[in-house]
């Protein structure tokens, strides 16, 4: 079936319009973005006392952040973040609240590696931040805050200009010990580890598709 011009002119639009956006995504970059994320979290075994420790995978995560990137490549986010865990069935019973807030350094690098579909982008962070860990019930006196450092990788794909659905993993080393620490009720429930965490979540831009540049 031959097709006559208005049809031929109509494909090749649809065709130049694709790659338009396709290319839009693959140098625009929203200057801020809001960033929220829901997953599952690991504590390490290290930062319990011996004979306690939380089960391997726990619920929920909450990660929420604001991200503002200077250049297409780098820029820099503010975060909060929320874990419960819990003691592993031949541990002691206990229940942790542990949160942390971090300030951190963003490094887009899929420009310089140019496998990814135009789509998808890799973003590198990490940075300092503070950790409060708060047993639960009338654990409380083991309540600690500490310094901690954050690394991780996400993994994001565009659905429009405006927003996109990434995965993160991150991991969250605490910059402290057990030794440094006296704890009250025989240390039950007291935690000053590191902590391991998958997320899924949603980044929204809150300025537009702007070229940072």
């Amino acid at each position: 079936m031959k097709l006559n011009l208005k049809q031929y002119l109509f494909l090749v639009g649809i065709l130049c319009l694709s790659m338009q956006v396709n290319a839009q995504f693959t140098k625009a970059t929203s200057k801020w973005k809001a960033l929220f994320a829901v997953g599952f979290n690991y504590p390490t075994r290290d930062g319990f006392v011996d004979g306690t420790y939380a089960q391997s995978v726990n619920f929920p995560t909450v990660n929420i952040g604001v991200q503002h990137m200077f250049k297409r490549t780098y820029g820099v986010k503010l975060d909060y973040g929320f874990n419960r865990f819990r003691n592993d069935d031949a541990s002691p019973e206990f229940k942790i609240n542990y949160s942390r807030v971090n300030a951190q350094f963003v490094f887009d690098p899929t420009e310089h590696l140019g496998f990814f579909p135009p789509r998808f982008r890799t973003i590198l962070h990490a940075g300092p931040g503070f950790s409060f860990a708060k047993p639960l019930g009338n654990l409380g006196d083991n309540k600690q805050s500490f310094l901690n450092l954050l690394g991780g990788l996400e993994l994001h794909y565009a659905i429009n200009e405006k927003v996109s659905v990434y995965t993160d993993v991150a991991y969250i080393y605490g910059v402290t010990s057990l030794d440094d620490y006296d704890p009250a009720l025989s240390g039950l429930g007291a935690f000053n580890g590191s902590v391991f965490n998958v997320t899924f979540g949603i980044a929204v831009s809150l300025s537009g598709c702007q070229y940072c540049d």
